[in-house]
């Protein structure tokens, strides 16, 4: 098995690094070969637990947003107070400032943060991050536009034929992905740099249907223009027309 790995900016609705790699490498380890840009904010799931690289992170003056193990022990620090706690789909129950309280060699020299949220669902999660100036709220929701990148996923698996594979080796797999990924932002960049606004898969369909002609992008969702010089037939368009090559 293969597992791909995307560094997705969802301002931009577009990946910023990609990676493929095989199935039993840890999501940490591809995590700690990003390069940390100064000011950012990643949002990553528990799978990406490394303490060594969530310490680079902070001292790259970046923010994390993640979930902690349920084996991570915690010591509060200090309780903060909850304002405007309702945020769209979750309530935050909890927000705290932590510390590592592990006896261990494991080290976490950073201010920790520390959120329960309780989903409208019903279900409950925790979230851990660095960041102690956004609100409860913003925090939460920073975690909850991560499922943006799970619906890149599936709109990829289901517009850019790769449900299927024209190709079972190592290389073939990589090529078809990595078409698929190519066409993804091509058709991002050109919504974006014209100005599209109908949905991404009407202009998809609208793009496979004129690769072979000449219309600009711009008017891609418009009809032909009218040639007002072009004499109009002298028959009518409901007859029949025979033609002699």
């Amino acid at each position: 098995g293969m597992k791909l790995h995307i560094v997705y900016d969802p301002k931009a609705d577009c990946p910023r690094v990609l990676d493929i790699t095989d199935a039993n490498v840890n999501d940490a380890q591809i995590g700690r070969t990003i390069a940390i840009e100064a000011g950012a904010t990643y949002v990553f799931d528990k799978g990406y637990c490394h303490y060594g690289w969530w310490t680079a992170i902070a001292k790259a003056d970046a923010i994390f947003v993640t979930r902690p193990k349920t084996s991570m022990v915690l010591a509060v620090r200090a309780t903060r107070t909850l304002e405007a706690p309702k945020g769209d789909g979750f309530l935050i129950l909890e927000d705290c400032e932590v510390s590592l309280a592990s006896k261990g060699d494991s080290k976490l020299p950073v201010p920790l943060r520390r959120l329960v949220l309780k989903r409208d669902q019903g279900d409950t999660i925790t979230l851990l991050t660095n960041d102690l100036d956004r609100s409860a709220v913003e925090i939460g929701q920073l975690y909850k536009d991560r499922w943006q990148i799970e619906l890149l996923f599936r709109w990829i698996k289901q517009h850019l034929k790769i449900r299927r594979f024209l190709g079972y080796n190592d290389n073939a797999i990589r090529l078809q992905i990595f078409a698929a990924m190519i066409a993804y932002a091509l058709l991002r960049i050109a919504t974006r740099a014209n100005a599209i606004t109908i949905p991404i898969l009407r202009f998809t369909d609208l793009v496979i249907q004129c690769l072979f002609q000449r219309k600009s992008i711009a008017a891609i969702d418009k009809p032909p223009p009218v040639n007002l010089s072009r004499p109009k037939p002298k028959i009518s368009p409901d007859q029949m027309v025979f033609s002699y090559a």
